[in-house]
């Protein structure tokens, strides 16, 4: 009798932390589970998941708004993912898919489908993205990361979770993790950050407005991302420009405010380390949805929300002069900000998958099979 082996299971995540940080909280509580990884050539992925996971690789992306060739041949390049997804799980023996989204979880999706396979997608969002709003359904469970997201899934099986984020996030601050950025102690500390690809506009809001705030003995880190123009574009010993920092973790947890775009994954790391924020959705995410996640943080006292094309260098900086001042109100959005916060999200999506895979994964696990 062959010993049982762990059932196994296909992630499908790709391109932005948004997508992949979920799935990697999520997969760090699967260790039931012998996990394979489902991406995009030349995306994040290959950088966070490949030296952890196994990684497969298929060309997909989005359709266009028109129709037209472009139309296509996406179409075209969606079939032929689908099959090669479809032949990955059928010689693999996966008991199942996991997906946070995006263009990914179409061909996985499909594939998985066609061959009687449960699908379990978890959304962030508190507006649900195109396409989990048309493959909902499908699904043998959404976990979702709103629970006002309920409202654009009513023909799907839903159940609210939060988002998952990853353990350093959850774990006591270490005092020493922050030593290489030299900050002092005693001062206020400002982050900012525009999320896994950056953000040129904050970041050029952001100098425009430093000045006042290092007069004021705050000091900042900023996380500019890889494609900013002007990365040496202010000088300060108050000052840390970096295009990346490894342990964003201690960075929130030892923060005074954050600056940030209002991505789903982001929103949930200044939750769980409860940091009060300043929010400046991103205003061409896809249907706008940052300003939908970042309402919720706004109405919960938790952060205070600024549309970017209303929002001037004055209006910035005098925000922040005004809440470094007023020490309890900091306090009381700490306080908000970690009601939102679901701690143990990534342990009950990690079990969602097990419920929805354990048929099938019993079935797997049974000797000569």
């Amino acid at each position: 009798m062959r010993p049982p082996t762990l059932p196994r299971l296909l992630i499908a995540a790709s391109g932005t932390g948004g997508h992949l940080f979920p799935a990697i909280a999520t997969a760090e509580q699967l260790a039931d589970y012998q996990i394979e990884w489902l991406g995009v050539p030349d995306r994040l992925e290959t950088k966070l998941v490949s030296d952890r996971y196994r990684l497969h690789t298929v060309k997909v992306g989005g359709f266009q708004q028109k129709l037209g060739l472009g139309t296509l041949k996406t179409l075209l390049g969606l079939m032929g993912s689908v099959f090669k997804v479809r032949k990955l799980l059928r010689e693999g023996q996966f008991s199942g898919v996991f997906t946070t989204g995006g263009y990914i979880a179409g061909p996985a999706l499909f594939a998985a489908r066609s061959l009687g396979l449960p699908v379990i997608l978890h959304e962030s969002n508190a507006l649900p993205g195109k396409v989990t709003r048309l493959f909902a359904p499908w699904c043998s469970t959404v976990a979702l990361g709103f629970e006002s997201a309920t409202k654009y899934l009513k023909n799907a099986k839903t159940i609210c979770v939060g988002t998952p984020v990853r353990s350093q996030f959850r774990s006591a601050p270490d005092p020493t993790a922050l030593k290489d950025l030299a900050i002092s102690k005693e001062a206020p500390l400002i982050v900012v950050v525009g999320g896994s690809q950056g953000a040129v506009a904050l970041n050029q809001l952001v100098r425009q407005c430093a000045p006042a705030w290092f007069e004021a003995g705050a000091w900042v880190v900023h996380i500019t991302g890889e494609s900013d123009p002007d990365l040496r574009g202010l000088a300060h010993p108050h000052y840390r420009a970096l295009p990346f920092y490894h342990n964003m973790a201690a960075l929130f947890q030892r923060a005074n405010l954050a600056i940030s775009r209002a991505g789903a994954g982001t929103l949930t790391e200044l939750a769980v380390t409860h940091t009060p924020s300043i929010l400046i959705p991103y205003p061409f995410a896809a249907e706008d949805h940052q300003t939908y996640n970042a309402t919720v943080f706004a109405n919960a006292g938790a952060a205070i929300l600024f549309r970017q094309s209303e929002l001037t260098p004055d209006m910035l900086q005098n925000s922040v002069l005004t809440l470094l001042k007023e020490r309890m109100r900091l306090d009381q959005m700490a306080e908000r900000a970690a009601a939102l916060a679901v701690i143990d999200s990534a342990e009950q999506t990690a079990q969602l998958v097990r419920d929805s895979l354990a048929p099938r994964s019993a079935t797997m696990s049974k000797p000569g099979l």
